[in-house]
């Protein structure tokens, strides 16, 4: 085990470079925000997902630094931007001095998130799927395109309605730990149920499989209706 910790990443000033470099390209072809705001919420429920199934304390970790890495890629292009940020996080982690069976779980859980090539090769893995694409708020809706929903201007990019249209987001788990709960609240005046499913229904079905690998179900809850 090392020393390197995800407060020490977190604060990592290269590392806080790449990823808000990569939100600004990001911005630049109109994706959604992909800033330090995801990928931090994306380590904590990353975290909370493998230290409530009773996970060693260092693999929670190593989800959080999994989870906080996973979208420098985009700095160098959105496509195979999984693979090209494992590659990124290995050259960073591996100058920090990060044992090698630790860098092993981190960038496999990077190179396998996005939905196109994504596989929860371990837990690492499963845990950032489920993390990073549940990741669904009004505030990842870029502030131009807010500016014209609130001067009453229609979103006309799909993303950014069902983004826009999510009031409220949690993911937990049920009681007994068995079902993690995606669950929303959606201005349905906004976006409709059948259009977060349009463009998320690949990622929840993903969502699903990184459930299975780490034994319990996923379920995705819509104004209060079970909807997976």
């Amino acid at each position: 085990m090392s020393n390197i910790t995800y407060e020490y990443i977190r604060r990592n000033k290269d590392i806080r470079t790449y990823i808000s470099s990569a939100d600004d390209a990001l911005s630049s072809i109109g994706y959604t925000e992909h800033s330090l705001a995801h990928v931090e919420r994306a380590a904590d429920t990353a975290y909370m997902i493998l230290s409530t199934l009773g996970y060693p304390e260092r693999d929670c970790e190593l989800a959080q630094i999994a989870a906080y890495m996973h979208d420098i890629g985009n700095v160098v292009n959105r496509n195979d931007h999984a693979h090209s940020g494992a590659i990124m996080a290995f050259r960073l982690l591996d100058k920090l001095g990060m044992p090698a069976s630790e860098i092993a779980l981190i960038i496999s859980a990077i190179g396998n998130h996005d939905e196109s090539t994504a596989s929860p090769v371990n837990a690492v893995a499963a845990a950032l799927i489920i993390a990073d694409k549940s990741d669904v708020r009004r505030s990842r809706v870029r502030p131009a395109e807010q500016e014209k929903q609130s001067h009453g201007e229609a979103l006309s990019d799909i993303h950014d309605r069902v983004n826009y249209a999510v009031e409220k987001s949690e993911v937990y788990f049920s009681k007994d730990n068995k079902n993690l709960i995606l669950d929303l609240t959606i201005d349905l005046s906004i976006s409709s149920v059948m259009e977060y499913f349009e463009i998320f229904l690949t990622r929840m079905a993903l969502c699903r499989k990184a459930a299975e690998a780490l034994g319990v179900k996923f379920s995705v809850v819509i104004n209060k209706n079970r909807i997976l």
